[in-house]
C-alpha cells in the first residue's frame, strides 16, 4: 500500500492510495476525492491522510487483519506506529530498556485523524459496519449534559468524541529568533529572495500563499480605492484560487495582511529586478524564477522551502529554521508587542481562535518584568508609615 499523486485532466491535484497490486483502492479513493473537491480540502491535507490511510492498510495486511473491522484493535496500532519506523512495516513490537519512539504524539494523533475520516467514510458508503464507527468514537447525546449545558430551546443532539488520541506535550512555539530572520537576509543574493524571506517573517505568510501571490494581490499605495480595494493602508490580499505552480492558501477565507516599510522597500527592489527578466514580463504571478530555467516561470511551494534551506547553510545558521519557524516569528512578535488574540488569529487565517493560543505564551523575560511591577511589601510600610 502507498500513497501516490493523481493529476486530473483539469490540473487538479489530490492524492489517492494504491494497493500491492499497483490498483487504486476504491474506498480510500472515494473518500480522498470528497476530501479535495467535495469539501475544499487542500492537496497536501489529502496526502497526509492518504499516506496515513496507506500506513493504516499496510499494518492491516502485514498482521492479517481485515481493515474493515481492525479499529477494535486500535490501540495495538497505536503502539504499532509508535515504535516501528518507516519502511519496516512487517517488524514485530517488542519493547524493553532504552526502547525509543520513532513517533512523536502530535504525529500519531494526525495519522489517527486521517484514518477516523476514512472509516467513517466508509461506514456512510456501507463498505464497513456501522458499528465500527462507536469503537473509533465514544456516542453520547445531550441528556447526560447539566441543564444549564443542554440551553432552553436545545433539542436532542448527539456529540462524538475521539476515542484514541494521545495526550501530546505542552511545547513552546518553535520560532525564528531576530538574529536567525536577519542571518537568512544576510545571505540572500537577489531582492526576490530577500523578499521572500520578508514575506513569511514580516506578513506571516505560509510557503503555499508566498508562492501563490499574484501581482494584483499586492496593494501597497497608502489609498487602494482607485483599485477598487477598501482596505487603508499598504497591504497584501492572501486569496485561496487553483495555482498551476501547486500553490495553495490554506484558509478558504480571504484575508488582507498590512505591510510594513520594510516589505514595501523589498518589493521595490524586487520589481526592478524582475523587470530585466524579459520572461517574467507576462506572469501574473508576483514570484518568479529569474536565474534559471525555466526563467519567468511562477516559484514552487518547494522551491520556498528550498530556498530557506539554502539561506540556513549559507548563513551557518546551526539549528533547523524553515519556512514555518519564520511564520511562526511574525506570530510570536505580535504576541510578544501586546497584540491580542483576535488580530494574531486575524493576521495568520486561523480558522479557530484556539489555534492562535499557543503564540500567547509570554517570553520569559515579559514574566520577570511582570513580578518586578508588584510592589515589595516594604514599599507597602513606607507608604503606611507616611
Amino acid at each position: 500500500m502507498r500513497a501516490f499523486p493523481v493529476i486530473m485532466p483539469s490540473g487538479a491535484r489530490y492524492w489517492t492510495v494504491l494497493g500491492e497490486d499497483l490498483a487504486v483502492v476504491r474506498v480510500a479513493d472515494q473518500f480522498l476525492r470528497e476530501l479535495r473537491f467535495g469539501r475544499d480540502r487542500a492537496e497536501s491535507t489529502t496526502e497526509a491522510y492518504a499516506r496515513a490511510i496507506a500506513m493504516f492498510l499496510r499494518w492491516c495486511t502485514g498482521t492479517g487483519r481485515q481493515w474493515q473491522t481492525a479499529a477494535t484493535d486500535m490501540g495495538l496500532f497505536m503502539t504499532w506506529l509508535k515504535y516501528i519506523p518507516a519502511g519496516d512495516e512487517h517488524a514485530t513490537v517488542v519493547l524493553g530498556p532504552g526502547m525509543k519512539p520513532v513517533r512523536s504524539e502530535r504525529r500519531i494523533n494526525a495519522i489517527l485523524t486521517g484514518i477516523r475520516g476514512f472509516l467513517s467514510h466508509a461506514i456512510a458508503a456501507q463498505q464497513a459496519p456501522a458499528w465500527i464507527l462507536g469503537q473509533i468514537y465514544d456516542l453520547a447525546d445531550t441528556r447526560d449534559l447539566p441543564i444549564e449545558a443542554q440551553g432552553e430551546d436545545a433539542g436532542l443532539a448527539y456529540r462524538l468524541r475521539a476515542r484514541h488520541r494521545l495526550q501530546e506535550p505542552v511545547t513552546t512555539v518553535d520560532r525564528a529568533s531576530d538574529e536567525e530572520i536577519l542571518a537568512l537576509l544576510n545571505a540572500c543574493y537577489s531582492a526576490r529572495d530577500r523578499l521572500i524571506v520578508l514575506l513569511m517573517a514580516r506578513a506571516g505568510l505560509r510557503r503555499g500563499e508566498t508562492a501563490g501571490l499574484r501581482r494584483s494581490d499586492i496593494h501597497f499605495l497608502m489609498d487602494s480605492r482607485a483599485l477598487g480595494c477598501p482596505v487603508e493602508g499598504a497591504h497584501l490580499h492572501v486569496v485561496r484560487r487553483p495555482n498551476a505552480n501547486g500553490a495553495w492558501a490554506k484558509s478558504r477565507r480571504q484575508r488582507s495582511v498590512p505591510v510594513d516599510f520594510l516589505l514595501v522597500q523589498a518589493m521595490d527592489q524586487y520589481m526592478l529586478e524582475r523587470q530585466e527578466c524579459v520572461e517574467a514580463r507576462a506572469c501574473d504571478f508576483l514570484l518568479v524564477n529569474l536565474f534559471r530555467s525555466p526563467l519567468g516561470a511562477p516559484v514552487s511551494p518547494d522551491g520556498v522551502g528550498e530556498l530557506v534551506e539554502t539561506l540556513v547553510t549559507r548563513a551557518g545558521v546551526r539549528r533547523s529554521v524553515t519556512a514555518h519557524t519564520l511564520r511562526h516569528a511574525f506570530a510570536s512578535n505580535i504576541a510578544d508587542s501586546g497584540g491580542m488574540l483576535d488580530e494574531i488569529q486575524a493576521l495568520m487565517g486561523h480558522k479557530r481562535p484556539s489555534s492562535s493560543d499557543p503564540y500567547l505564551h509570554p517570553a520569559t523575560a515579559r514574566l520577570r518584568e511582570a513580578v518586578e511591577r508588584v510592589p515589595s511589601p516594604r514599599e507597602f510600610g513606607q507608604e503606611a508609615g507616611r
